[in-house]
């Protein structure tokens, strides 16, 4: 969303359609099997990729791993002027309110090292009469577990409609807060 002219590829992409849509080279070079391999984000014009991996060490190093993986197959087929790098410089958080201010959820995410960007869920606890910028400046705490599969499709689902100007999902009865640059 924040480079619109970029041509951005996420895991629903493989290696061989993001070599051949991406221009960067001849994707027939690929292995058969690193053909099918997925990256969770590809950005061919700024040529970085990025790893998404909840925020603890084990995931980390499972991140960098794939990283790694996915570059050095990438880069053993693309154009010797499109290498790709780990991306750098992606962090940010939102906000979800449900239930029309009962339950405030943050999404936030980080990179710490190039490809490798981190997230993390927390919540505030409900505050009655509170505005959600009241609440976004309460103490942070870990999502429980069951409450991140009770309404996780729900939250990813109100995330793409907000980003995708799409619809908001059946049954999500909140908003989404988006972060500007006003830069």
């Amino acid at each position: 969303m924040q480079h619109p002219s970029n041509r951005v590829f996420l895991n629903t992409v493989d290696l061989y359609r993001i070599v051949e849509k991406g221009e960067l080279g001849d994707p027939e070079r690929l292995p058969e099997l690193v053909r099918r391999l997925r990256p969770d984000i590809t950005d061919t014009r700024a040529l970085v990729l990025f790893e998404l991996k909840p925020d603890n060490e084990e995931s980390r190093e499972k991140g960098r791993e794939e990283a790694r993986r996915y570059l050095a197959a990438l880069n053993e087929v693309v154009e010797p002027d499109k290498k790709l790098a780990g991306g750098t410089g992606f962090e940010g958080s939102l906000f979800l309110e449900f239930e029309k201010g009962g339950v405030l959820w943050q999404l936030s995410w980080r990179t710490p090292e190039p490809g490798v960007t981190l997230y993390r869920w927390s919540y505030r606890r409900k505050k009655p009469d509170a505005s959600w910028k009241e609440r976004a400046a309460q103490k942070a705490e870990e999502l429980p577990r069951e409450e991140i599969e009770q309404r996780g499709e729900l939250a990813e689902q109100a995330l793409r409609g907000a980003y995708e100007g799409g619809e908001r999902p059946q049954g999500f009865q909140g908003q989404v807060y988006l972060p500007v640059d006003c830069r």
